[in-house]
């Protein structure tokens, strides 16, 4: 897969998570109930952190440095998420919705400037790249769709 259909393969899912919510009410994107206790502007931050994350560490996977596990840094991944959340769930939808952008925007960025090679298929850079936006995505689209449809909101 060259890096353009990597970045196309990205921006569709990003734009199906971004679909998934567009034009609730703001007061509906910060109740909670679209997965659990967490809101669908919890879910927007939940995306932005991942992606945040993303940047922080393909520099290093860049250089075939071994990353350190979720489980040493923080109990695991659901342990990271519900630190997260915490920092998070107390922010505006205003505030959220800029993170959220603002990070997409750098990660975005960051891609295109990326030596092709590093996208290749099957390479570790491209491996996390994937769990943390075009197959994550996804996932929050489907519980963001599955929300709309149990609140009557279709």
């Amino acid at each position: 897969m060259k890096k353009q259909q990597v970045l196309e393969k990205l921006e569709r899912t990003w734009n199906d998570f971004q679909q998934s919510f567009a034009g609730l009410p703001d007061d509906l994107l910060s109740q909670p109930g679209a997965n659990g206790d967490w809101s669908v502007k919890d879910l927007m931050a939940h995306v932005a952190w991942w992606e945040e994350e993303t940047l922080k560490h393909l520099p290093d996977v860049a250089l075939g440095k071994r990353l350190p596990r979720y489980a040493d840094l923080y109990g695991g991944l659901d342990a990271f998420n519900r630190l997260m959340w915490e920092k998070w769930r107390w922010a505006s939808l205003a505030e959220v919705r800029q993170y959220m952008f603002d990070t997409h925007r750098r990660l975005l960025e960051y891609i295109q400037a990326a030596p092709d090679e590093l996208l290749q298929t099957d390479t570790r850079f491209r491996h996390r790249l994937r769990l943390d936006t075009y197959s994550h995505y996804p996932e929050h689209t489907r519980m963001v769709l599955a929300w709309r449809e149990r609140a009557g909101l279709d």
